[in-house]
C-alpha cells in the first residue's frame, strides 16, 4: 500500500446463493409487486443457503420479519450478530455477494455485532459450506432479475452516496490522521520490542510502536537491497518520501522516486525539503513505464513496496524489463515488496469485489512465484532469486492501529476542507464506514490465509550471497 492508490486485496468468496424454497413457496411471491417479489425471494434464498452453510460458529439475523438462528452456539464460540436494517440488504446479497454486504454496511442497511472482524471471520470460516450449497438454478435466476437493480437501488440516495465515496480517497490529510509520521502505507514489520505481532491485543498499544514499526521495515527493505553511502537507488512508488527519507538520510544514498499522484508528490518534496535532502532525492510525477533513457544501468538497487498491486498480470513482464534495464550489470540488487494471492488462488482475472470497485480500481494481486517466474523471462536469466519473505502475520496488527488512529484522529470537519460533500452526516457516515470495513475486510484476509504479502530480493547473476561464506 505504498501508494495511495495500492491496495490490500481480499477477495471473499462469493455469497451462495442456493437451497431454493419449495415451488409452491415461489408461486406464492408471485402476488407480491415486483419489488417485493425480488426482496422476498432474495431473503428466503439466503437464509436457506445459511441452514447448510454454517458449520463453524453462530450466526443471528434479525429483521422486521424475525430472528433466525444459523449454527451452533457454544461458548467462547464466534457469535455474530447481524441486524438488517433495510430490506435492500437482501437484494444485494443475492445479486452482489461480499461486495454487495460491504455496500449494506458502508450505508447503514445493516448493523454488525460484536464487529466486523468477527463477521469476517464466519464468513471465512464457513466458506467450504458457502460454496457447496451455491446452486447454478438461483445464480440463473439472480442474473435474470438482476435487470431490475437500476430500478430497485440505482436511483437511491444511498446507491448516489456509495457511487461518489469511491472518489474521496486522495486527501494528504486523511492518510496524515491514520498512518505513522513516515506516512508508510505499507505492512510493518512488528518485533518483540512492541510485542510481536499480537501485541496491541494482548498487552494494548502503545504510543510510537507503529512508528518503530514502519521505520524497521524500511530499514530491513533498505538493508536487503545492499544500499550503501553513495548508492543511486530506483523507487517505484513513492508514497509520500518516506523510504527516500530513510535512505537518504539514515544510509547515505541518492534517491530517484516515481509516482502518479500530484498531491503525494507535493507533500513527499515538503517533507524532503524539511529534512534538508533536495539534492539527494528527485521526486518524478512519471509512469513507470515512461522511465528516461538515460536511467539504463544507472542505478545500484530497486525498491518498490507495494506499488505492484497496480502493475496487472499483462505488465509484470514490462515491469521487470525495466527493472533489468535501470539497474547496474553487476553489484546490483532489487526488493520489491505486494500483497500477494496464495498460488491456489492466484488467476489473471479477477472479479470485481470492495476492494476494486472501493479502494483500488484495476487492482490485481499476483502471486510469488508469478512475479518470480516474470523476473527471470523479463531478464533473460540475468536475475538471481535472493530471499522470499511472507510478511502477512504483520499485517492484520498494522490494519488494527491504523483503525485506531483513523479513529482518534479523522474529523468531519478535517476531511470537509478536501471534499465540501463530507459535510453532509450521511455521506461521512458512510465514507467513515469504507475505511473500517476496509480495515477489518483485509486482517481477516491476511490473517486466515486468503492473502499473503511477500518481499522478494533478486540480485545479478553470479553476484555473491548476502551472508558471506568464505
Amino acid at each position: 500500500m505504498q501508494s495511495a492508490q495500492s491496495p490490500i486485496c481480499v477477495q471473499f468468496p462469493s455469497s451462495s446463493k442456493g437451497a431454493l424454497k419449495s415451488t409452491s413457496s415461489l408461486f406464492s411471491l408471485s402476488t407480491l409487486s415486483p419489488r417485493s417479489w425480488a426482496v422476498s425471494f432474495a431473503r428466503s434464498s439466503i437464509l436457506a443457503v445459511l441452514e447448510s452453510a454454517i458449520h463453524v460458529g453462530h450466526l443471528t439475523i434479525s429483521d422486521s420479519e424475525g430472528t433466525h438462528y444459523y449454527g451452533r452456539y457454544i461458548k467462547g464460540c464466534n457469535d455474530v450478530h447481524l441486524r438488517v436494517l433495510n430490506d435492500n440488504f437482501w437484494f444485494r446479497i443475492l445479486l452482489s455477494g461480499d461486495l454487495g454486504f460491504s455496500e449494506a454496511y458502508m450505508i447503514g442497511d445493516v448493523d454488525v455485532s460484536p464487529s466486523l472482524k468477527n463477521a469476517m471471520d464466519l464468513w471465512l470460516e464457513n466458506q467450504a459450506g458457502m460454496a457447496d450449497t451455491l446452486s447454478s438454478t438461483v445464480a440463473k435466476i439472480s442474473s435474470a432479475i438482476s435487470s431490475l437493480y437500476n430500478g430497485f437501488l440505482g436511483q437511491t440516495r444511498s446507491q448516489a452516496r456509495l457511487n461518489a465515496i469511491a472518489s474521496y480517497d486522495q486527501s494528504n490529510e486523511l492518510f496524515k490522521a491514520f498512518l505513522s509520521k513516515e506516512m508508510m502505507y505499507s505492512c510493518a514489520l512488528w518485533s518483540e520490542a512492541e510485542g510481536g505481532v499480537r501485541g496491541d491485543l494482548e498487552m494494548g498499544p502503545s504510543p510510537g510502536d507503529l512508528e518503530a514499526a514502519q521505520l524497521r521495515k524500511i530499514r530491513h527493505v533498505l538493508r536487503a537491497a545492499r544500499v550503501k553511502p553513495g548508492h543511486r537507488i530506483l523507487e517505484f512508488g513513492s508514497g509520500w518520501g518516506g523510504l527516500a527519507i530513510e535512505a537518504a538520510r539514515s544510509f547515505g544514498c541518492e534517491v530517484d522516486t516515481l509516482t502518479l499522484s500530484i498531491e503525494q508528490k507535493k507533500l513527499a518534496e515538503e517533507r524532503i525539503k524539511e529534512a534538508g535532502l533536495e539534492d539527494r532525492i528527485r521526486v518524478h510525477l512519471l509512469d513507470y513505464r515512461e522511465i528516461p533513457a538515460e536511467f539504463e544501468k544507472a542505478f545500484d538497487a530497486f525498491v518498490s513496496v507495494e506499488m505492484l498491486e497496480h502493475v496487472g498480470a499483462k505488465y509484470y513482464n514490462l515491469y521487470f524489463k525495466l527493472v533489468d534495464f535501470a539497474l547496474k550489470s553487476k553489484e546490483a540488487t532489487a526488493v520489491v515488496t505486494s500483497s500477494t494471492f496464495p498460488e491456489s488462488r492466484y488467476t489473471d482475472y479477477q472479479a470485481e469485489d470492495f476492494m476494486r470497485k472501493y479502494m483500488w480500481p484495476n487492482s490485481c494481486l499476483p502471486s510469488a512465484t508469478t512475479l518470480i517466474t516474470a523476473a527471470n523471462t523479463a531478464s533473460q536469466g540475468r536475475f538471481t532469486l535472493e530471499g522470499v519473505e511472507n510478511h502477512a502475520a504483520h499485517y492484520p496488527r498494522t490494519l488494527r492501529e491504523w483503525g485506531r488512529r483513523l479513529e482518534r484522529n479523522l474529523t468531519q470537519e478535517l476531511i470537509a476542507k478536501d471534499y465540501p460533500a463530507l459535510r453532509d452526516p450521511a455521506e461521512y457516515a458512510a465514507f467513515k464506514r469504507k475505511w473500517q470495513y476496509l480495515f477489518a475486510y483485509a486482517g481477516a484476509g491476511f490473517c486466515k490465509g486468503y492473502i499473503t504479502c511477500h518481499m522478494l530480493t533478486f540480485i545479478r547473476e553470479n553476484d555473491t550471497p548476502a551472508v558471506r561464506c568464505d
